[in-house]
């Protein structure tokens, strides 16, 4: 048997394909089913170590992107993406998969081509509330279509759209306090702030969190996630802001948590400050953690916007525009909240009722059922 997952470049499709992946591992070994090829097809492999950890192959299937704004790379990407395309179909007939599987993105788009070509059965799945131009061009020709929040199933025939939330990975959930503690080196009694930046980062949020650092340490103690792109910035800054200050100890930046670590500092955070990708929130109410999210401004259809209302709506979350966010209005929410614990308590159960840690197992299952039946 053989599944093709495919998705856009950056964490938030490349993990719920990775927990999808790791969903349909376990279920073929429950059934006995020992002939499982995983095959990973993109532009970029985004985590090769984790690829190969998972005995996934990865197919590198160039694409391009569509821009809002003026670059010379809008004049080069469309034949990037032609060649693509051309690519996914010889590579994908000749490596001809049972089901394949979309995260959308403009990095599914070669893959989805060969899909609809080769009538190959299709499962795609929507994070993000509103659905993108890749993932609403192949409902038309999907076999199945998951979404993660209610709200998505609108824009797709009700026939083949099932609500299955976010995939999330199993491993990012749990961790102990002794652990944590050794990896972090946290002060006992001290609250801690986890602060992500996105996959990729988030400089106007990293910014921020180096804004108010210095003084929320008086209080509070932060693990900053900055994201790959903005890491050295913000660690060349922070040995600039903290000098000289005594609390600096409670100020601990990463560019990247490994699995074991995540789990691990969302257990001992007692608040999450994040941007408002659909991956990010699903992790949160996994953990069910109270949050604050602040929705990147310029995403490409203001779905990071419409994710933090729809979730902020379940009473879960705390959503500020950047446009209207100043350092002393954030650390206010921060402390407001940490402050009012009837509230936080109430933020938990309604991240947790938020949930849905059987995703990936149901996406798995359908996968399974159309590739036995292909």
């Amino acid at each position: 048997m053989k599944i093709f997952l495919t998705g856009g470049g950056t964490g938030g499709h490349f993990y719920p394909l990775i927990a999808v992946a790791r969903a349909l591992k376990d279920k073929t070994e429950r059934d006995k089913i020992f002939d499982l090829e995983l095959i990973y097809g993109a532009s970029k492999p985004y985590d090769p170590q984790l690829l190969s950890e998972e005995e996934i192959r990865f197919m590198k299937l160039p694409s391009g992107k569509i821009r809002r704004y003026f670059s010379i790379m809008n004049l080069i990407d469309p034949f990037k993406t032609l060649w693509g395309a051309i690519k996914a179909i010889f590579k994908i007939y000749l490596d001809f998969p049972d089901v394949i599987f979309a995260k959308g993105g403009y990095d599914s788009f070669p893959a989805l081509v060969a899909a609809k070509i080769f009538k190959i059965p299709l499962v795609i799945h929507e994070s993000d509330i509103i659905p993108g131009k890749v993932t609403k061009w192949a409902s038309k020709f999907a076999s199945r279509i998951a979404v993660s929040f209610p709200e998505t199933a609108k824009y797709f025939p009700a026939e083949r759209t099932a609500l299955t939330g976010n995939p999330v990975r199993k491993q990012i959930i749990g961790g102990n306090v002794v652990e944590a503690n050794e990896i972090f080196n946290l002060d006992s009694g001290v609250d801690t702030i986890l602060f992500l930046g996105g996959s990729l980062g988030a400089k106007a949020l990293n910014d921020f969190v180096l804004d108010i650092a210095p003084e929320l340490i008086r209080d509070f103690q932060i693990i900053h996630v900055t994201g790959r792109n903005n890491f050295r910035e913000a660690k060349l800054r922070a040995s600039i802001v903290f000098e000289n200050t005594d609390a600096k100890n409670r100020y601990h930046v990463y560019e990247f948590l490994d699995e074991g670590a995540y789990r691990n500092a969302a257990l001992v955070s007692a608040l999450v400050v994040s941007r408002a990708g659909a991956g990010a929130i699903f992790e949160i109410a996994a953990w069910g953690l109270p949050s604050i999210l602040i929705p990147f401004p310029t995403a490409a259809q203001d779905e990071q916007r419409e994710n933090a209302y729809a979730y902020a709506r379940c009473g879960a979350a705390i959503v500020m525009e950047e446009k209207n966010l100043t350092p002393h209005l954030l650390i206010f929410e921060i402390k407001k909240l940490q402050a009012d614990k009837a509230a936080v308590e109430r933020m938990r159960k309604a991240a947790t009722a938020f949930a849905r840690l059987d995703a990936a197992d149901k996406i798995a299952e359908e996968i399974l059922k159309l590739a036995l039946s292909h």
